[in-house]
C-alpha cells in the first residue's frame, strides 16, 4: 500500500483499488450480491479459504474503499462502515460486551449514546459507571473496580468539555478496559485518539465526513485483530450495513475533507471571540480560547478547535428561541458538521430526553445555543449573529 505523509494525499488518494477500466474516479457497485466462478469458489468463500465477494452485507468493494482511506487517515489498522453513527457506536459496544461486565462512561455524552448507556445496556446485565468528563479523580475512583469498556467524547456534545485521553487510556487498561472515543466533533483531522492510547474510534460519517447533508453513515476503527474477530461477525449478522451509494458519496467528501474543516475551525474561532464581545451572551465555550477550562488540555490534544461553537444568551430558553428564529442566513437544525452554518437548542432537541437534572449537571442550560460554523464567509455569519441577538436583546427589553 503506498504510504502518505501529509491527510490531504491520503483523503484523494487513499484505498483506491481501480477495475481493469482504469475509473479516475472510484466507481460504484450497486450490487446486492456476487457470483461465483464454481461452486467450489463459492463453498470456499464462505469457509473463508478464497478471497471473493459474497454479499454487499458482508462487503462491497466501493465500501471497501471507503474504510480503506478512513483507516489510513485515523492511522488504525482496520476500519467497518456503518449505516449510522449510531449504529457504529451500538456496535462498537455490543460486539464486545455481556452481561456481567461493566461500562465505564463520561456523563458528557450525546442525547443517544447517553440512552445506549444509561437504558439500553443495563437491560442486558452490564453494570454502568457515569464519569464527568473532566474529573480526572472521578475517572480514577471508576477505574478502582475493573471494566470491560469506557465510552466518551472529547470535545463532548454540546458542552466542548475535554477529557484527558492518555491519563484516561492509561487508567481503562490497567483496569483491563478497552477504550472507544467517539471522535466526531474533532474529526481524524484535528485529534486522533488513538495516538493518546484509545482503542477503538467511532464516528458519525454523517456529519464533517459527508459534510454536505447528503447521506447517513457510521465508522468504526481499531486493531486489525479485533475488527475482524470481534466487530465484523456482529455487523455482518446484526445488518448495520452502508450502502455502496452512500459509501461512494462519503468517498468523493472525503477529498475535500481538509479544506472544509480547516475553513470551518478558522471561522469558528472568530465567531467564538465575536459572541464573547456582545452583551447579549452570557458565555462562550471554544477549545482553544482561553477562557475555556480545559484550553491547555485540548492545545495538547487537538490541532485547531474545531467547528463548534457553544454559546449561552441572557434570558434563558425564551431569549435563545428569539435569537434563533431571527436568523436569516444560519439555519435551525439538530446536524453538524456541514457546509452550511447550522444551530440548535439542545435543551429541547439533542439532549432533551436525558432530562432536566442531567442537563443541569452537564451545564446545559435553557439559554445553551450549539453553533455548527459552515463555509459561509464569516462576515456574513458574523452579521447574522449580531442581528439575531440584537433581535433576541431588544424584544427582550420591551417585554
Amino acid at each position: 500500500m503506498t504510504e502518505f505523509h501529509h491527510p490531504a494525499t491520503a483523503l484523494i488518494h487513499g484505498g483506491i483499488d481501480r477495475t481493469p477500466f482504469g475509473e479516475t474516479s472510484e466507481a460504484i457497485f450497486l450490487t446486492s450480491g456476487f457470483v461465483y466462478d464454481s461452486a467450489e469458489q463459492a463453498e470456499a468463500t464462505f469457509l473463508g479459504t478464497a478471497s471473493h465477494y459474497q454479499y454487499t452485507r458482508f462487503g462491497n468493494p466501493t465500501i471497501t474503499a471507503l474504510e480503506r482511506r478512513l483507516a489510513i487517515l485515523e492511522g488504525a489498522e482496520a476500519c467497518r462502515v456503518t449505516a449510522t453513527g449510531m449504529a457504529a457506536v451500538h456496535g462498537a459496544l455490543l460486539c464486545q460486551l455481556k452481561t456481567g461486565d461493566r461500562l465505564v462512561a463520561s456523563r458528557a455524552l450525546f442525547g443517544s449514546c447517553h440512552w445506549i448507556v444509561s437504558t439500553l445496556l443495563p437491560r442486558y446485565g452490564i453494570d454502568i459507571a457515569f464519569v464527568d468528563a473532566a474529573d480526572l479523580e472521578g475517572w480514577r475512583r471508576a477505574f478502582a473496580t475493573p471494566a470491560a469498556m469506557v465510552l466518551l467524547e472529547t470535545p463532548s456534545n454540546p458542552m466542548l468539555d475535554i477529557v484527558d485521553l492518555r491519563a484516561v487510556s492509561d487508567l481503562a487498561h490497567q483496569a483491563g478496559a478497552l477504550v472507544v472515543v467517539d471522535n466526531v466533533f474533532a474529526t481524524p483531522l484535528l485529534q486522533r485518539p488513538r495516538d493518546f492510547g484509545a482503542d477503538i474510534v467511532v464516528y458519525s460519517a454523517t456529519k464533517h465526513i459527508d459534510g454536505q447533508g447528503r447521506v447517513l453513515g457510521g465508522a468504526v476503527l481499531g486493531a486489525k485483530q479485533w475488527v475482524e474477530e470481534v466487530l465484523q461477525p456482529f455487523l455482518r449478522n446484526t445488518g448495520p450495513a452502508l450502502s455502496p451509494f452512500n459509501a461512494w458519496t462519503l468517498l468523493k467528501s472525503l477529498e475535500t475533507l481538509e479544506l472544509r474543516v480547516r475553513a470551518a475551525c478558522a471561522s469558528a474561532a472568530i465567531l467564538a471571540d465575536t459572541l464573547a464581545l456582545n452583551p447579549a451572551v452570557r458565555r462562550v465555550w471554544y477549545p482553544t480560547r482561553r477562557d475555556h477550562p480545559q484550553q491547555e488540555l485540548a492545545m495538547r490534544q487537538m490541532s485547531a478547535g474545531g467547528t463548534l461553537v457553544t454559546f449561552e444568551v441572557h434570558g434563558g430558553k425564551e431569549a435563545a428561541f428569539r435569537a434563533l428564529n431571527a436568523l436569516r442566513l444560519v439555519a435551525i437544525s439538530n446536524n453538524l458538521g456541514d457546509a452550511r452554518s447550522l444551530v440548535t437548542h439542545p435543551a429541547t432537541t439533542t439532549h432533551m430526553r436525558i432530562g432536566a437534572e442531567e442537563r443541569a449537571r452537564l451545564g446545559i442550560t435553557d439559554g445553551t445555543i450549539r453553533l455548527s460554523v459552515g463555509l459561509e464567509d464569516v462576515r456574513d455569519l458574523q452579521a447574522d449573529l449580531a442581528q439575531a441577538l440584537a433581535a433576541a436583546s431588544s424584544t427582550r427589553a420591551a417585554a
